[in-house]
């Protein structure tokens, strides 16, 4: 049995896909049972616990052969992260005392960093399970295609995407959810010793010029990437709601000045299957059908 959290959302929800197409039996772990009714049509166990409960987490990991941590996304996280830790402390609580057989965690491109940032979040969970008694993989995705989502309407409607990722030119690491989802999946039903940790990244590095190009080839129109200047970025993001935007800049800031990469040897990068303009069709779609 395998225990998935995050399974109601896209990486999560690949996550059990894959292992259910491949005959494995899955136990969706989520804070609301209504949610996870069509995986218990599917077949799934389902079970109820809060990400910063640990005696909730330690009943949903018991007896299970693997565990897949999907830690959830602050994005205006309180300065040290608090509520970042809170589920940190729950997570390694309950796999200290429900002992799965091993431990796949969602980690992110960059956890390596020193700067304080937005993925520090996945850097303190990194370093809270390094010495449990079980078997652990970080997995460590690039940018997720998926974040495209936000230049839909603007492709759409007026050929520009604006671009935080700067220069125009330079290439990152992205990646399809649905990609993250299977080699997570396949790294549960690996057996490997400790702690390992395996970056993943796209069939191709992207930059915001490749971004607005492919852009331009599913909506049948021109599009261009336009830089929005960094000292734009903190009113920009208090008038979107968010307390504290230093997180999310210095986040940004890694990709464009370097600190936020891969760590290990490129030869030893996974690359996923999904290209960019297959992400982009989906998302274009999905926003079509919600205007109608």
């Amino acid at each position: 049995m395998y225990a998935i959290t995050g399974i109601t959302g896209k990486v999560g929800g690949a996550v059990a896909r894959t292992l259910l197409a491949a005959g494995q039996p899955v136990r969706a772990v989520v804070r609301d049972a209504a949610r996870a009714r069509s995986w218990a049509e599917h077949g799934c166990e389902v079970v109820t616990a809060d990400m910063d409960d640990e005696t909730s987490l330690t009943a949903a990991f018991e007896g299970a052969q693997g565990v897949f941590i999907l830690p959830p996304s602050d994005f205006d996280p309180s300065p040290g992260f608090p509520e970042a830790r809170a589920v940190i402390d729950a997570v390694r609580g309950a796999l200290q005392s429900a002992t799965p057989g091993k431990v796949v965690c969602l980690s992110t491109i960059g956890a390596q960093a020193t700067e304080i940032n937005l993925l520090t979040q996945r850097t303190l969970m990194e370093q809270a399970l390094q010495d449990l008694p079980m078997p652990v993989t970080f997995l460590r995705p690039g940018w997720f295609m998926e974040n495209a989502a936000w230049d839909v309407a603007p492709a759409r409607d007026a050929g520009v995407i604006p671009s935080f990722l700067q220069p125009l030119d330079k290439a990152v690491p992205m990646v399809a959810t649905a990609d993250v989802g299977r080699v997570a999946a396949q790294l549960l039903q690996q057996t490997w010793r400790g702690v390992r940790v395996v970056e993943l990244e796209g069939p191709q590095r992207v930059s915001p010029n490749d971004l607005a190009e492919a852009f331009a080839q599913v909506l049948g129109r021109p599009v261009r990437a336009e830089v929005v200047l960094r000292e734009t970025w903190g009113e920009l993001f208090r008038s979107q709601g968010t307390t504290d935007p230093l997180p999310r800049m210095r986040m940004l800031d890694g990709f464009n000045e370097g600190f936020i990469a891969f760590e290990g040897d490129e030869a030893d990068i996974v690359k996923g299957e999904v290209e960019l303009e297959t992400v982009l069709r989906g998302l274009v779609l999905q926003s079509s059908r919600q205007a109608d």
